[in-house]
């Protein structure tokens, strides 16, 4: 009897060992999940993980994200699928003309002109204040008035594909697609999701309360941008025997420049574009061309013939949405044309 107490006793003393250790291996995989659950919400800053920070993530003065395209650091990419997938994306972007455009001689033709995506999307689309890429994957999906829907990544690439290329849509599942994808997610990973970041876009402008002068537009471009795009607005290519290769200062109209339903093609838009960009060497912080001057030329620019894209009038389901400056019709209000593309704007 004593002997079997004994076991007794000593078998409930391993049983309620046992049920503290399940109680702390339970309440530490409880915490693990919480915690693991937080960091994806961004709720704790990078590296508290307990893994140490690598180069590969960045941490900022304002807090672990980055605030300001101005302050990207470019990345080597990863040897993985994935960043191959964004190196051969990066190659899309900066050399269009080569793999997509209508003389490559490497694949299918998507493109409808030789231009490059980084034509407008400076510096492989790294530029502060040039339409950057960096952070767009944080903010996609997002409601597109052109489209009267929330749109995807793809669908604004896309868009950019049949309009600022005068082309045509990339298969949403294509090698070229989603190695686009892949670049733009590697320069965003730093960005929070869900967070728009100073230097996204272009910058404001200031416009004058008038109609724009086509005749001063012509006197800055003679005396700021013929260096560059030549004075009958054609560019330079990167190899005059090549057309293939693209340009290495694009075209500003005609039949290999961006079509008429471009962002582009919207005179304040692109005198955005100008004031912070151009002529080359022009930023956000230094500003070659006035505000007006950036107004006149970007009139005087869009006053070209260009190709026509074709159904326009499907645009903006709902007209309320249109922007002022969209230059072709129809639209909500009975404004003339003629002012919807030259201005003034007070309306």
């Amino acid at each position: 009897m004593e002997k079997e107490r004994f076991n007794n006793e000593k078998l409930s003393k391993e049983v309620t060992k046992l049920a503290c250790q399940s109680r702390i291996i339970g309440f530490t995989f409880m915490l693990v999940v919480v915690l693991i659950l937080i960091q994806m919400l961004g709720l704790l800053p990078a590296g508290f993980s307990g893994q140490p920070i690598t180069d590969s993530v960045h941490v900022f003065a304002e807090g672990s994200f980055l605030q300001h395209v101005e302050n990207f650091e470019m990345d080597p990419f990863p040897d993985t699928e994935e960043g191959k997938l964004a190196a051969y994306g990066e190659k899309l972007i900066t050399q269009t003309a080569t793999y997509l455009g209508p003389e490559n001689k490497l694949g299918a033709i998507y493109s409808g002109n030789n231009l490059a995506c980084a034509s407008c999307h400076l510096n492989g689309g790294t530029k502060a204040f040039a339409a950057p890429y960096v952070g767009l994957t944080a903010v996609f999906p997002m409601y597109s008035g052109r489209e009267g829907k929330v749109a995807t990544l793809e669908d604004r690439i896309n868009g950019c594909f049949e309009r600022s290329m005068n082309g045509n849509k990339l298969p949403t599942d294509s090698k070229e697609m989603v190695a686009i994808i892949s670049y733009m997610k590697h320069l965003s990973k730093d960005v929070k999701v869900g967070q728009r970041i100073k230097g996204q876009g272009f910058v404001t402008l200031d416009m004058p309360d008038r109609k724009a002068d086509l005749k001063h537009g012509q006197v800055i471009f003679e005396k700021q941008c013929v260096s560059c795009h030549q004075g009958d607005g054609q560019g330079q290519r990167r190899d005059v025997a090549d057309i293939s290769q693209g340009y290495a200062y694009p075209p500003l109209w005609g039949y290999d420049s961006f079509n008429d339903g471009a962002g582009m093609a919207r005179m304040l838009t692109a005198a955005k574009f100008i004031k912070g960009n151009m002529p080359l060497g022009a930023s956000a912080e230094n500003p070659m061309l006035t505000d007006a001057e950036a107004y006149d030329v970007a009139a005087y620019i869009n006053s070209f013939a260009r190709p026509v894209k074709t159904q326009k009038e499907l645009d903006y389901p709902d007209l309320s949405k249109k922007p002022k400056d969209a230059g072709y019709p129809p639209y909500a209000d009975k404004i003339a044309t003629e002012q919807h593309k030259y201005g003034p704007f007070n309306f």
